[in-house]
């Protein structure tokens, strides 16, 4: 930056010109966040594997065909898919996300309608759009969690000091956030609304919101949370048995019991990579939502405790990104998708150890599903996007 301020005038307003464009050469991205990210995705592919094989090849006849390495081999090719998307929106300026923000916002929107229009059902619920051939089901849910990142980034922005105001700062966000909301409500889809719920306080946090909203917003999602009780029987009987799983130990408390089981069987050291027993068709979701009591009946407490140590050194390394940003909306946008990784780390750990009611959310990484990991990573590619713009004397 100091010799581009030594240049003649000229050239200098030629380069600060470029660099609005967006047509200088990128920086190199975070390396530290990087590696952080192929280290948790390798151990969280590693763990499907582990984890899936049995169910894979009890499945005989169905989606698996009896193949025990097939979750592992789609997950593999969705990571390295999602490897290739993550490098390729790094390089790209954060004023593209900029430009498509509002688009985002109307494309999710679009397919949360299809979904109830022509989705797919499964357990009881409609969450996902049938693609053609082989491609897995798309969940629209996904696509509308980063969107609202965007999209409020945007509107932070653009509003500056009117974000102090109600007609600016708040009444535009919740409109977006009820409506977003409502549609996953009929699909069900209770934990996407949570994180919706959850990213769009955050992105309201940082933009300066005053407290006090905060306030009311937590007395309205208490009322949200009494009507989902109230008008989602699915919903009232998850936290009765988060209260008291053993009240029905064959019914709706079993996952619960056969978590705890798998935890605590894992001990200090754990049983070994592979040895898990409560894979085998004892714990529903064991390679999905519920990959992380395998996770610790295999790896023990230690190994546990080492992988959430990575997750929370990247989600510290994000924030670092995020301060030093070089605009307010790389900065935005880099806390955003940051805060969307450690939200759902939270709450799948949350769930899977019972400090929190089943939700049905996924980990980050780890969990199998294709739509899930390719969204991840490419929100993890526009947090490295963010750090490719950071000056090269603010970096390290």
């Amino acid at each position: 930056m100091d010799e581009i301020k030594r240049m003649p005038r000229g050239r200098e307003a030629r380069i600060r010109e470029l660099d609005r464009a967006g047509m200088l050469k990128k920086a190199p991205m975070d390396l530290p966040f990087f590696l952080l990210v192929l280290l948790l995705l390798g151990i969280g592919v590693i763990m499907v594997l582990s984890a899936s094989f049995a169910s894979a090849y009890y499945d005989v006849g169905r989606v698996t065909g009896g193949n025990p390495t097939f979750y592992f081999l789609q997950q593999t090719l969705f990571a390295v898919l999602g490897i290739a998307a993550m490098l390729f929106i790094s390089r790209l300026p954060t004023s593209v996300f900029s430009r498509i923000a509002y688009w985002s916002i109307i494309i999710s929107v679009v397919l949360l309608l299809a979904v109830l229009a022509i989705g797919v059902s499964a357990g009881g619920a409609r969450r996902w759009i049938a693609l053609p051939g082989a491609l897995p089901n798309f969940q629209p849910s996904e696509l509308a969690k980063v969107a609202v990142v965007l999209c409020f980034a945007k509107m932070i922005c653009e509003y500056k000091e009117k974000m102090r105001t109600f007609r600016y700062g708040i009444l535009p966000f919740v409109v977006i956030l009820v409506g977003i909301a409502g549609l996953l409500f009929f699909q069900p889809h209770l934990s996407a609304m949570i994180i919706i719920f959850g990213i769009g306080a955050i992105m309201l946090f940082l933009g300066g919101v005053h407290w006090g909203w905060f306030a009311a917003g937590f007395g309205g999602l208490a009322a949200a949370a009494y009507v989902a009780l109230t008008w989602l029987p699915h919903a009232f009987s998850r936290v009765v048995a988060w209260r008291d799983p053993f009240a029905d130990p064959l019914g709706d408390g079993w996952q619960i019991i056969q978590s705890q089981l798998a935890i605590g069987s894992g001990g200090l050291l754990g049983l070994g990579l592979g040895q898990s027993r409560q894979k085998y068709l004892y714990l529903p979701e064991e390679h999905n939502d519920y990959i992380f009591a395998i996770v610790a009946e295999e790896l023990g407490f230690i190994g546990s405790m080492l992988i959430l140590c990575l997750f929370a050194m990247l989600i510290i390394r994000g924030y670092w990104i995020a301060m030093h940003a070089k605009t307010k909306y790389g900065g935005l946008i880099a806390a955003g998708m940051t805060s969307l990784l450690a939200i759902q780390v939270f709450l799948n750990v949350g769930v899977v150890t019972n400090l929190l009611p089943a939700t049905g959310i996924s980990l980050p990484f780890f969990s199998y599903g294709g739509t899930a990991l390719l969204v991840q990573l490419a929100c993890m590619g526009v947090v490295l996007g963010v750090s490719r713009e950071i000056p090269a004397k603010r970096a390290g």
